[in-house]
């Protein structure tokens, strides 16, 4: 069960009125690693969890939850940028200046078409989100490691819009959207390491049998770029990660099967003949 508290959880208010801006900051809200997203992908994970402590179950949730405060934050900071925007004063600007066109004109026009002045969930380039987006893998090792690039990648983006405005009220927003998305990297990489250490491996699924795989080939890197540049990093000499092997490079790698040659298909397929039937 869920309820709403119909305060925010920070301020969401600019300074003035920027269409443009609004535009840009649909991607934290609507795009591939964007709050949407994020919320989606904690709440599935706590809805598929099984069998794991409680704790793993409620971190997601409580950090879905807060996500879906971070959403209307965003909406309501878009929807405050479209506020007594001044389209046709910028409409009669841009037409009439090619260069203010190219700086101003990048507002979306779906903002007021079909959103009504109000935010939408879809991305900077007006992609409408996309529940491919989000991982629930029900392997919590595996989801967390996901959810921690979903925060860095996040983290990044908002940093970047930052810098790209000047109202005191929107970076106030943004500066605690990037404080909570500290937060959460940390959270995950805590969680990350308490998994590793209790399941006692790193690598992803830790309970496939390690005598089922190539161990021969488990700890090489093959050289498959021209230079050796690779070969001068830890991942190519000295013990591995885990702990179970030794990384090993190879320089010029040779090929372990022959060349693939498939029969001919079926004539009803009507593939390229044999040139025995021409």
């Amino acid at each position: 069960m869920f309820f709403h508290i119909k305060e925010l959880q920070y301020h969401a208010k600019p300074s003035k009125p920027d269409p443009v801006f609004a535009r840009q900051l649909q991607e934290v809200l609507g795009g591939q690693y964007g709050e949407i997203s994020v919320m989606m992908q904690y709440l599935m994970q706590g809805m598929n969890t099984r069998g794991a402590e409680d704790k793993y179950r409620d971190l997601l949730f409580d950090t879905g939850t807060e996500e879906m405060a971070h959403v209307e934050m965003l909406a309501t900071m878009i929807a405050r940028l479209l506020d007594d925007a001044p389209f046709e004063d910028q409409k009669n600007a841009y037409e009439s200046d090619p260069a203010l066109n190219a700086i101003i004109g990048g507002s979306n026009p779906q903002h007021g078409i079909v959103a009504g002045l109000g935010a939408m969930a879809a991305d900077a380039a007006g992609y409408p989100w996309n529940a491919k987006y989000i991982i629930s893998s029900g392997n919590l090792l595996a989801d967390f490691r996901a959810n921690l690039n979903a925060e860095s990648q996040g983290r990044l983006q908002v940093t970047r819009l930052y810098g790209m405005t000047d109202d005191p009220g929107v970076r106030d927003m943004l500066s605690f959207l990037i404080a909570r998305d500290t937060m959460h990297q940390n959270q995950w990489i805590a969680a990350i390491k308490e998994l590793e250490e209790r399941e006692g491996d790193i690598v992803v699924p830790t309970t496939f049998p390690r005598k089922l795989e190539k161990s021969e080939v488990a700890y090489t890197l093959f050289n498959f770029s021209r230079g050796n540049a690779s070969s001068k990093g830890r991942w190519a000499s000295g013990p591995s990660m885990d702990g179970r092997g030794q990384f090993n490079y190879v320089a010029e790698p040779e090929p372990f099967g022959g060349a693939p040659k498939l029969k001919p298909a079926p004539f009803l397929f009507h593939d390229t003949p044999p040139k025995s039937m021409m």
